[in-house]
């Protein structure tokens, strides 16, 4: 029997609005999903090493405080000098839109704004993140 894909979520930075993560969570564990929040005021370093040690497969950050550009590609690489690039990372929050071509490029594999359905969530975290090891 194959394990349950198992999702980290964070909230990176300075941001203190957590409910809606805690939502997500509920969404993401209400679909199957294995899903471990770190809670607030987490820094990069923090967020993949909780990553590596639980060994996860998806990392899902959301961030308010207008961070993004720093604190996402932070942690991309730093997941892929630690040797964990296939882990898969997404976000949400307040993220303009011209933000999000280069955080694509630094590896961020979606970004859902305010507005963004649970439903749609969960679909793109069941077609796009596998337990780790195991082929698409």
């Amino acid at each position: 029997m194959a394990r349950a894909v198992r999702i980290l979520l964070a909230k990176p930075g300075l941001d203190g609005h957590d409910r809606g993560i805690k939502v997500v969570a509920r969404a993401l564990r209400d679909a199957g999903y294995e899903v471990i929040y770190t809670g607030l005021h987490q820094t990069p370093e923090m967020i993949v090493a909780a990553a590596i040690q639980e060994d996860v497969d998806a990392i899902g950050l959301s961030i308010l405080s207008g961070a993004h550009n720093v604190l996402f590609p932070r942690i991309t690489a730093l997941l892929r000098e630690r040797g964990a690039g296939d882990i898969a990372v997404f976000g949400g929050g307040i993220i303009p839109e011209e933000d999000m071509p280069a955080l694509a490029a630094a590896g961020i594999g979606r970004i859902f704004n305010p507005g963004t359905s649970l439903e749609e969530i969960v679909r793109w975290v069941g077609e796009h993140v596998r337990p780790r090891g195991v082929a698409a």
